[in-house]
């Protein structure tokens, strides 16, 4: 048999290689992070609404006082940026401490004016100009996918008002001014829970999905999109999906993981990893449709402990590796 000539050879194999080059996955680089808090201190730290600092609830022995503290996203200085323990509004503008009953008192942190809701301690949900806010009540016994679950609104310093009733009911925020995503069971009989919108003007209720649960429900910052996980329901419905709350056919990420929104439009996620190993970071276009890998963190991240700053810029994680707080830059 005649063989080819070396330079055809060559130029085959230079093309193979570049088809590879071009068909494979991209090795993922490391990130380079940085320790901002260290000895095992603060998880659940969140960011300020200024993206510049982290804050965390620490106390004695490491602090001199319980308080909420504040760490520059940078590294360095500690200092204490609330003296009394509540939920603070996510920009800040508000101070949120349930009582031992039914009353919650909400104090405005810019003037100390103060006013109750009879929430009996459960969490509230604010708009995005903290001027109202939403919460709901359940029975506290019994099965909770026959509980009844009814939902409230308020304006700030004003009367609530129930706008919905649900059957094993959640909560998931507000997608704006005036619209709440909150998914249910249309009664205690049904198989299905129901994922919608609710405008709490008018009640009109558009459906995104039904599915017997939906779990890790999160809306992007405009509340154009929202990402939820279905398990333990059929093939065709498990998965991580995308969809947009004004409605559409959903979409399934083909993957799986912890994820957040980084801006209005792309999904940051870390896969499921049971082969171990460094967690990778993942980006989605939720616009474009296209994935993206930004890099592994040369750490794995403990309890899904990770954030991203309110502009999309860095991310924050509490280590597996030395229970560390990491701060990162987003590429």
């Amino acid at each position: 048999m005649k063989r080819p000539p070396v330079s055809i050879l060559q130029r085959s194999l230079g093309a193979l290689a570049l088809a590879a080059a071009l068909t494979l996955p991209a090795m993922a680089a490391t990130l380079p992070s940085r320790a901002v808090l260290s000895g095992g201190c603060c998880p659940g730290a969140v960011w300020t609404p200024d993206s510049r600092a982290l804050l965390f609830l620490d106390g004695p022995p490491a602090r001199a006082t319980t308080g909420i503290y504040q760490v520059p996203a940078a590294g360095g200085t500690v200092t204490r940026r609330f003296s009394s323990v509540a939920y603070f509004s996510p920009a800040l503008r508000w101070a949120v401490r349930p009582g031992p009953g039914e009353a919650t008192t909400l104090e405005r942190l810019a003037d100390g004016r103060r006013f109750t809701l009879p929430t009996y301690g459960a969490d509230v949900a604010w708009t995005r100009a903290e001027t109202r806010l939403a919460y709901v009540r359940s029975a506290t016994t019994g099965n909770f996918d026959r509980r009844a679950t009814r939902v409230f609104v308020a304006d700030v310093f004003g009367a609530p008002r129930q706008v919905a009733s649900l059957t094993g009911g959640s909560l998931h925020g507000w997608l704006n001014d005036t619209t709440l995503l909150l998914s249910g069971k249309p009664s205690a009989q049904a198989r299905d829970r129901e994922l919608f919108t609710l405008d709490v003007r008018s009640g009109a209720r558009r459906v995104l999905r039904q599915a017997l649960n939906f779990r890790s429900v999160t809306a992007s910052p405009d509340g154009r999109f929202v990402a939820y996980t279905v398990a333990f329901d059929s093939a065709a419905r498990n998965g991580l999906w995308v969809q947009e709350s004004a409605g559409g056919a959903p979409r399934e990420l083909s993957t799986f993981g912890s994820y957040r929104w980084r801006d209005v439009r792309r999904l940051l996620l870390i896969p499921l990893n049971a082969a171990g190993g460094p967690h990778e970071l993942r980006q989605y276009d939720a616009v474009a449709r296209t994935w993206a890998t930004l890099g592994d963190l040369g750490d794995q991240v403990r309890s899904s402990d990770w954030s991203v700053s309110p502009d999309g810029r860095q991310l924050h994680y509490l280590s597996a590796r030395d229970g560390n707080v990491r701060v990162l830059a987003l590429p």
